[in-house]
């Protein structure tokens, strides 16, 4: 294990730290309502003053909590595996946040055709993809405590 000023980020190797796990619960919290969200609005007729208040909360959700917290969790997340020095369990975590990364993109794009008055998925579908960030959040957890050496 690394003395914790041993890399690059020295002494701030915690700060950034704690900024990660906090950001990561605000990217998490954002991508667990998008979908919930989404399957509340699937019913509403495109067009319906209530159709327009999903979309403006979706998007307030988006520009005030998503996109700035994944934006901060990637930053803190690759210093935090530069100072490591990129051990496999790290490697293998950061893939699953590259799919995580994904599916946040895909949720943005699924509000945008929503505000268009496209359903290209099903509520069923979108309930299912409500339960993608809780696997990945296991996923993650187990090998950030775990550490597994593979």
């Amino acid at each position: 294990m690394i003395a914790w000023g041993a890399g690059w980020l020295g002494d701030a190797y915690l700060w950034v730290k704690a900024l990660h796990v906090a950001f990561v619960i605000f990217w998490m919290a954002g991508l667990f309502m998008i979908p919930r969200f989404l399957v509340y609005w699937h019913p509403v007729p495109a067009g319906n003053p209530e159709a327009l208040l999903w979309d403006e909360r979706c998007r307030r959700l988006r520009r005030i909590i998503l996109s700035p917290a994944m934006t901060v969790s990637w930053i803190a997340g690759l210093s935090l595996g530069f100072h490591l020095g990129w051990p496999p369990w790290l490697v293998v975590k950061f893939l699953f946040v590259l799919g995580l990364t994904g599916f946040h993109h895909w949720m943005i794009r699924m509000v945008q055709a929503f505000a268009a008055g496209q359903r290209p998925v099903s509520e069923k579908g979108l309930r299912l993809a409500n339960e993608i960030p809780s696997l990945v959040t296991l996923a993650v957890a187990v090998l950030v405590i775990v550490q597994p050496s593979f």
